[in-house]
């Protein structure tokens, strides 16, 4: 049995990951602390390393939040990209680079990415730009990272119990069930996968 952190748990795609997490112990966290372990915000250094101090040991990460600005690239803001930018992209980099110092020999951390980056909408250019970079990020950070700890991303697509949110802006998608989402989670975490991006798509 391992000890996980979810981050996000309580969010569609926190409860997709925990579906496939369920014989480990697992701490959970999100930006409100509401009905979770612990409150953490990824876009803040010192919140993310009081995480990380409060739990003490653990084997595991898996980030499910990434909060993206959608609007036409044309009228997106300096402040929107960055607002992206900085929860997407470096608040996942930041779980990565200071977890490293926290995480137990033969870990791993498991990050969220999204099928936008292969198969773009309208509004969704951040969101898009950003789910690039984490693939990117997994497959490059993999090959330096020390004491046997492992990097992947899961790409999913819209999931089953998020279409009633999303659906409407991603005409022609097939959504996928949110447990077959924690299967690519399971993988990531209980297998030996290290720098892959791990699809759900249908």
């Amino acid at each position: 049995m391992k000890t996980i952190i979810v981050i996000g748990a309580q969010g569609k795609m926190g409860q997709a990951a925990l579906t496939g997490l369920g014989k480990h112990k697992v701490i959970t966290a999100s930006r409100s602390g509401e009905g979770c372990d612990y409150k953490v915000d990824i876009t803040n250094e010192a919140s993310v390393r009081r995480l990380f101090e409060q739990v003490g040991h653990f084997d595991a990460v898996v980030n499910t939040v990434g909060f993206c600005e959608y609007t036409g690239f044309v009228e997106m803001t300096e402040q929107q990209w960055m607002t992206t930018v900085m929860s997407k992209m470096m608040g996942q980099i930041n779980l990565v680079r200071i977890g490293q110092e926290y995480i137990a020999d033969n870990g791993s951390f498991t990050l969220i990415s999204g099928i936008l980056n292969v198969k773009p909408i309208p509004f969704a250019i951040a969101d898009a730009t950003t789910s690039g970079a984490i693939d990117t990020f997994v497959k490059c950070v993999a090959l330096e990272m020390p004491r046997g700890i492992r990097v992947n991303a899961v790409n999913p697509t819209v999931l089953e119990e998020a279409w009633e949110v999303y659906g409407e802006m991603m005409p022609g998608f097939q959504p996928v069930p949110g447990a077959l989402v924690g299967k690519a989670f399971e993988r990531a975490v209980d297998g030996f996968l290290n720098g892959e991006v791990l699809f759900v798509d249908a």
